[in-house]
């Protein structure tokens, strides 16, 4: 996407932009483009990252946990484009250009939940794979995608409701055990793929 039609977008945000505002938004960020090896190759525009064929991109999701062993499933907003109210195992996102994925994990758990870093003292990352997969006709994800995990020493939550529509402690091994008790959650791909492989180690 051009800077010219980066412009485009944005100006299309005021009163005669279409319903899918968030669409907009992605227009004006970008990703960082990887190899499989998750080496940077450069930048990627979100949204051309996350339509047509897509763009190989780095990216994380954090699992959190209480001290019960209990996992904190999210549930995607209704707004999201890609994989909306969906359940996910907690928060996932991107890093941007010269940003740990330690960092941005940090910032997620701070703006999507409201939990601080006083909150915990374990994050740290434990597995890294790549997947694609395609939503229905309105995207894609094509991700090197970092695991983190955190447990929780106080699990006082503020959830962004632009971000997280619902929340859910689920006791994980059970969740991995029995995924059939779980199926009306939908959860998101990268989720279960991160949990298989957690319990493969």
């Amino acid at each position: 996407m051009s800077a010219d039609q980066r412009d485009d977008a944005a100006a299309a945000g005021g009163a005669d932009a279409s319903d899918d505002a968030d669409v907009h938004e992605n227009a004006l960020q970008d990703v960082i483009a990887v190899d499989p090896d998750d080496n940077r190759t450069g930048l990627a525009n979100r949204l051309d990252a996350h339509t047509g064929d897509g763009v190989r991109h780095r990216a994380f999701t954090c699992l959190v946990f209480d001290d019960e062993g209990r996992i904190l499933l999210g549930q995607r907003a209704p707004n999201k484009r890609l994989w909306d109210t969906h359940w996910d195992g907690t928060v996932a996102s991107h890093p941007v250009e010269g940003q740990t994925q330690t960092d941005a994990t940090k910032q997620r758990l701070r703006e999507e939940l409201g939990i601080t870093s006083d909150q915990y003292d374990d994050l740290r990352v434990t597995d890294k794979f790549e997947y694609k997969r395609y939503y229905e006709n309105a995207g894609l994800e094509w991700e090197v995608c970092s695991v983190l995990k955190v447990t929780l020493e106080d699990t006082s939550l503020d959830p962004d409701e632009e971000e997280i529509a619902g929340l859910l402690w689920a006791d994980y091994e059970h969740l991995h055990e029995h995924p059939e008790w779980y199926r009306q959650l939908r959860l998101c791909p990268w989720f279960e793929i991160a949990m298989r492989r957690d319990f493969e180690d």
